[in-house]
């Protein structure tokens, strides 16, 4: 049983970067996502990542941001560089036992969230 908590999110300028942390608790998932979700909008893959170190991206988030992860924490990070008031959104955390997609029914874990407001 996995339980993931999200931190690092807050307020930002344009054009300004932060860094999110989920860490999680409990058997190491073989797959660590990132998702954001605005209210009323479906919730999108950001980027995910292997155990092995396999990393995918949303093709229109590729460049800005950096998924990764440090298997021996059992913590995951997401850099975001050159934020835009478009990126401000729920950000959440969310693990599963297979390989990484962005299909959010895949995905059998999910922290709280934490909130990126960019402004």
């Amino acid at each position: 049983h996995v339980q993931l908590v999200e931190s690092g999110g807050g307020l930002v300028q344009p054009g300004g970067s932060l860094r999110l942390t989920c860490t999680a608790s409990g058997p190491s998932a073989s797959c660590m996502a990132w998702f954001r979700q605005d209210p009323g909008k479906e919730r999108e893959g950001v980027a995910a990542i292997t155990t092995g170190g396999s990393t995918y991206y949303s093709a229109s988030l590729r460049g800005r941001f950096t998924v990764s992860r440090d298997n021996a924490k059992n913590t995951m990070y997401l850099q975001m560089n050159k934020l835009k008031d478009e990126d401000t959104s729920m950000y959440y955390c969310a693990a599963r036992y297979g390989g990484c997609n962005f299909r959010t029914s895949d995905y059998n874990y999910w922290g709280q969230g934490t909130q990126v407001t960019v402004s």
